[in-house]
């Protein structure tokens, strides 16, 4: 007993010092013969913050299915500098959109993680929160206990703050207030130890534009700021669930990862007159398994691939079932709806020669220096990540009249567009618009000139009125849709009411094109656009038609399996992430946001999990309260 307990924290020290991976070398026979209490699907971003929570109970067995590869050790994940290097390769599902109309018809890519970790194992390190009336907007359409208050304790509990030095803070603009961070959470998050040229120019040119320096995780996240990362300041790798709720705690007898293994439906059977998950069908190694859950199964399969199995299960809308030539066991019509994606466009433009920091790694000698650099000093360009960042309200680029012919254009009157229309607002402090620059040449749209460096800036709508869906396909020649079929993903951009969207995006672009020519980002950086080109003397930019033309995703979808406390017939789990219709099966991801927030998911999807970790062991226990005869406190 005495080693035991012993061996267990050496080998947690062991992991966490990077020397090792203790990773069970399970075939899928030997994980379908656990008898599992929880299995989840997904062991991504919030599926393995749920699996360790619920594997610290060493009476409950935990099995983790997860379609990707470990990748753990692969430096394109773990290296800060190589931020997006893992985006179009095997760790992407590389899910496309159905062809948009008003976009000319064209596709576009969704990045999505598969890998252990999932998205947080390729995303940008970019760790915020978002404003205190989006969080609140959860709760008033039937969510009870996910207003802001009362998800501050969640944000925390993932995160171990580390601040930055005195001196760092100074040079490098760094606010922060540190009662507002978690302190002993296995994601480490911390502000980056060097910085692109550029970085010291942002936060003055914003201010000349009016928008303030201010820190953002007190509920209120407008203003300019230097971004926080999660990325372990020890070593400068990436802080992900894979690194941090995984691979320290894979020593557990009760807690199994299995990848490469790709679940093909929910098993759903009628037990006690009531549609039941009893476990999940799952293919590993060219076989096709069962695994069985006591307790529960629970869908982190993301916005994508969450309703795309519960529909393979028989869970949804039976217009989309029965041409797929799947059962309905339970008609779940939200089921796959209320789609919400985020949305972005980019402009190029000359910048200073000295200002690039991502273009002398594509030279193999520069590339060689950096890597010693790095894994010498955990120093240099390789550490670099997104960090300039400024939220700014619709008053900055949108007069009140303009404002106001937008709120009149919006016809939809269910809860959660009258949500979305009442953050449309000229006078509210909200981040309506996200916009970011970085000095390099981030996308293939134009030919870069010899000699020359390039600079990208964004502009990112964060409350989309536009509302799509993402379904299975129908049966072809007879054959039915599986899981190794992508879904149909249809954003329906700027379609509807996201008309709005596009009048938005439009006048927010000019503001973008005048952070460019302000000083002293223009004085010291930034030359001329590029693209788009500059107009012809005498005419103006057809900035209508640029938007329609190179919109593409920020890749920040949510709201498929919408969470309503209101019933079946206004979403798709209750308040406790409960799949309306099905016992024991709940969903734990983003695809569980009724409304889009103003900022980007990685932090609030870790919020989700944990506190949908704390609702299943709490139920968990209630139940064995109940076997002895005992009340629950909470039902």
């Amino acid at each position: 007993m005495y080693i035991s307990k012993l061996v267990a924290p050496i080998v947690t020290l062991f992991l966490y010092l990077g020397e090792g991976n203790v990773v069970e070398a399970l075939t899928g026979s030997q994980f379908a013969a656990i008898p599992f209490d929880y299995i989840i699907v997904g062991g991504g971003t919030a599926g393995l913050v749920v699996a360790n929570r619920l594997s610290a109970n060493p009476h409950i067995k935990v099995g983790v299915l997860e379609a990707g590869a470990d990748g753990l050790d692969d430096d394109i994940i773990y290296t800060p500098g190589k931020v997006g290097w893992a985006v179009g390769t095997s760790y992407d599902w590389n899910f496309e959109t159905i062809e948009q109309p008003v976009l000319g018809d064209r596709k576009l890519g969704w990045s999505r993680g598969k890998a252990l970790g999932g998205s947080s194992a390729i995303n940008f390190y970019v760790w915020m929160r978002g404003n205190k009336i989006d969080y609140d907007s959860w709760s008033a359409l039937g969510n009870p206990g996910w207003d802001y208050n009362s998800m501050v304790p969640y944000f925390k509990k993932p995160e171990t703050f580390h601040e930055p030095s005195p001196s760092d803070a100074t040079n490098f603009k760094l606010d922060f207030v540190t009662s507002d961070h978690g302190s002993t959470g296995p994601i480490n998050t911390c502000y980056s130890n060097t910085w692109n040229g550029a970085h010291q120019y942002w936060h003055d040119t914003l201010i000349n534009l009016g928008v303030p320096r201010r820190d953002t995780f007190g509920g209120s996240n407008w203003g300019v700021w230097t971004g926080l990362t999660s990325v372990n300041p020890v070593n400068r790798t990436r802080s992900y669930s894979a690194s941090e709720y995984w691979r320290p705690y894979s020593y557990r007898t009760n807690f199994h990862v299995l990848t490469n293994a790709m679940v093909k439906k929910v098993n759903i059977q009628s037990v006690g007159g009531h549609q039941t998950a009893t476990g999940v069908e799952f293919t590993w190694g060219g076989n096709t398994y069962t695994a069985n859950a006591a307790a529960e199964v629970v869908l982190s399969a993301g916005t994508v691939q969450s309703p795309q199995l519960l529909e393979l299960s028989g869970v949804g809308n039976p217009t989309y079932l029965n041409a797929a030539g799947i059962t309905v066991k339970v008609n779940s019509p939200h089921v796959g709806e209320n789609l919400q994606d985020r949305i972005m466009t980019v402009m190029m433009y000359e910048i200073d020669d000295e200002i690039s920091n991502q273009d002398p790694l594509k030279d193999p000698v520069e590339l060689a220096d950096a890597l010693d650099e790095y894994h010498t000093n955990h120093t240099g360009l390789l550490t670099v990540t997104p960090t300039d960042f400024a939220y700014v309200p619709l008053r900055y680029y949108l007069n009140s009249t303009y404002v106001n012919t937008l709120r009149g254009m919006v016809t939809g009157t269910d809860d959660r567009t009258l949500h979305i229309k009442s953050k449309l607002n000229h006078t509210k402090d909200l981040g309506s618009m996200e916009f970011v620059f970085d000095p390099n040449l981030l996308f293939p749209l134009i030919t870069p000139e010899p000699g020359k460096k390039y600079g990208t800036v964004f502009q990112m709508l964060q409350y989309p009125f536009s509302t799509g869906n993402i379904h299975i396909g129908p049966a072809v020649g007879g054959i039915s849709p599986t899981a190794d079929d992508h879904p149909l993903i249809d954003p329906k951009y700027y379609e509807g009411d996201g008309i709005v969207d596009l009048y938005t995006m439009v006048e927010a672009q000019k503001f973008a094109d005048s952070i460019a020519r302000e000083n002293p980002l223009n004085a010291n950086v930034i030359g001329q656009r590029v693209f788009p080109p500059e107009p012809a003397p005498g005419t103006e930019t057809d900035w209508e038609q640029f938007v329609k033309d190179f919109t593409i995703s920020d890749w920040h979808p949510i709201g498929t399996c919408a969470m309503s406390g209101l019933g079946i017939n206004k979403g798709v789990v209750d308040e406790k992430l409960r799949v309306h219709g099905v016992k024991k099966l709940r969903v734990v991801d983003a695809s569980i946001i009724p409304v889009q927030i103003s900022s980007h998911l990685q932090g609030t999807v870790y919020a989700i999990a944990e506190k949908g970790a704390d609702m299943i062991l709490e139920d968990f226990q209630c139940k064995r309260r109940r076997r002895r005869g005992r009340r629950c406190r909470h039902h």
